[in-house]
Parts: structure tokens; sequence; C-alpha cells
């Protein structure tokens, strides 16, 4: 005897689900744009991206 079809649950798959809630990701070159620093307007305010000498970035006001 075949068992009957059972209604799949509606929801994606996990992967998909994560995906949809996660920001984009951005490689740093595409912001920095082969600069060690920029500057960025944010809200009217200005901050300062930049890579340190150990190829950390640090955002400063």
């Amino acid at each position: 005897m075949s068992q009957p079809d059972r209604p799949q649950p509606a929801t994606q798959p996990a992967q998909q689900q994560q995906a949809a809630t996660q920001p984009p990701t951005l490689d740093s070159t595409q912001i920095l744009g082969g600069r060690t620093q920029v500057a960025i307007n944010h809200g009217g305010e200005l901050y300062s991206l930049r890579v340190t000498r150990n190829g950390k970035l640090i955002l400063t006001k």
C-alpha cells in the first residue's frame, strides 16, 4: 500500500532563509578602491575608514 501524499510545509530551506535576512557582503577593495583611507558621509556626519599597517579596518568619526 502506498501512503497518501502529505502536504509539505511552506518554508524555505535554511540557506535561503538565511540569505534573505543577511545584508549584502562587499569586499573592502570595492569600498577603498586601492586607497588606504576613504571618507564616508552618513546621515550628515563624516566618518573615516582606513586600513592599518596590519591590514585591519578602522572606522572613526
